[in-house]
């Protein structure tokens, strides 16, 4: 097979402004400093154009090279920020690289983020033949393969109706679906597939498998692991910019998850700027602790353990509400809770002050494994909420006493400890031979 996708010493930066934080500031002093800077430009007309912010360059991408052979299906997985989107922006020609070059042979699809590509105002049926007529596909090409891409997107009775209308659901089904059916040499998919109900998600991954046999390249940015091993041929790395590993799935996730593994289980936000806020409460500090309160390194499976929360009410007569959310190694939910389960207290109002909230999990719930903990922290009736991703991430080890003499895997992500018992209900006599 040969090479269709060459990236040679890819870059990416971009310049991010900060304004300087100005005092408050009364009517008269904001006429007197106009003038003041009025002045200023007539006698020393080098000096304007200061405007209090200063700039600084963050890279994206830095020197990232790599091949793709032809029928490749390669996933890319890193951390939110590591610049796995960037890097498809790139390739799919939707943003200019800062240095390097990439050469790509054939046809190229997209499916960057919910409505790339599309044009609002047109209806499903016009975009169809709008992303096809991009693709670089003739009119009879778009006709023969209509029904398919139609059927596929189950999208029918809303087909002459303006996407902007669309649901953010419908938006990718027809968006995947023309990408998919279109028969683009090399096809890009980011994370968009999250968006879909799951029989859609079983439908797009029905396809990408359909495609393995085929020709096509396909280059699939995801979280989930399990998707990325079964899909994929090939993966890599991303890591702050950075190419950091590339390989077989089975290893580059590995590598991944072991970047996580050493990941501390507290986490605290020193400067109140920096720290995530809504617009009432301000999260200080999350940490995983025993019983007692003591922070932990380690969590074993018959032991529980909790989630404590730091945080500052800024506000008077705030309500604020918080989630905790697990996800397992595959970035799959599996559970949540709210802090609406704590009696007499969720939804009333709270004096300006710092606050700790403790979730209590309890032991023999999890399977050994590694688990994600994302933070959301919110305002009455789910208002305003803000969320931490991958606030926390623990490994979970086996408890001292509870395999006995089965040294296999155990299945699932939960491993309670539920109560057997066996009852004899007849004995056979053994006969004499």
């Amino acid at each position: 097979m040969g090479i269709v996708i060459q990236v040679e010493n890819l870059a990416k930066s971009y310049l991010i402004g900060h304004q300087s934080r100005e005092p408050y500031l009364a009517l008269r002093d904001v006429i007197a400093d106009t003038v003041k800077k009025a002045g200023q430009r007539i006698l020393r007309p080098a000096r304007s154009g200061s405007s209090g912010k200063s700039v600084e360059e963050i890279w994206a991408l830095k020197d990232v090279s790599f091949e793709v052979k032809q029928g490749d299906r390669l996933g890319i997985i890193g951390r939110n920020g590591a610049g796995k989107s960037t890097l498809l922006k790139i390739l799919s020609r939707v943003t200019e690289p800062t240095g390097g070059r990439v050469r790509i042979k054939g046809r190229v699809g997209s499916l960057l983020e919910v409505g790339t590509g599309f044009h609002p105002e047109l209806t499903g049926r016009e975009n169809i033949f709008l992303n096809g007529a991009i693709l670089g596909m003739t009119k009879a090409e778009i006709k023969r393969k209509f029904d398919e891409i139609v059927d596929f997107a189950e999208i029918e009775k809303f087909l002459d109706t303006p996407v902007k209308r669309y649901s953010s659901g419908m938006y990718v089904r027809l968006a995947f679906s023309v990408a998919a059916h279109l028969d683009p040499e090399v096809l890009l998919i980011d994370e968009v597939l999250a968006v879909g109900d799951t029989q859609f998600q079983k439908k797009c991954i029905g396809k990408m498998k359909d495609v393995r046999s085929s020709s096509q390249t396909i280059l699939f940015v995801s979280h989930n692991m399990t998707a990325v091993r079964a899909l994929c041929n090939r993966a890599i790395l991303v890591k702050q910019g950075c190419l950091a590993k590339d390989g077989c799935p089975t290893d580059v996730v590995g590598e991944y998850m072991d970047n996580f593994s050493s990941q501390s289980r507290v986490r605290e936000w020193k400067d109140e700027e920096k720290a995530p806020k809504n617009s009432t409460a301000t999260i200080r500090k999350v940490s995983i602790c025993d019983a007692g309160g003591e922070e932990i390194d380690r969590v074993f499976t018959d032991t529980d353990f909790h989630v404590e929360i730091d945080y500052t009410v800024n506000v008077d007569g705030s309500s604020v509400g918080l989630t905790v959310v697990f996800n397992d190694s595959e970035n799959n939910c599996v559970f949540g809770s709210i802090n609406n389960h704590e009696i007499n207290f969720y939804g009333k109002s709270m004096k300006k002050g710092v606050y700790k909230s403790i979730c209590s999990v309890p032991a023999n719930l999890f399977n050994n494994g590694f688990y994600f903990i994302n933070i959301t922290i919110f305002g009455k009736n789910y208002s305003d909420p803000v969320i931490v991703s991958d606030a926390l991430s623990i490994e979970i080890f086996d408890g001292i006493k509870v395999r006995g003499d089965f040294h296999g895997v155990y299945a699932g992500t939960f491993r309670p400890l539920l109560n057997w018992r066996t009852n004899l209900l007849e004995e056979v006599k053994q006969r004499d031979v």
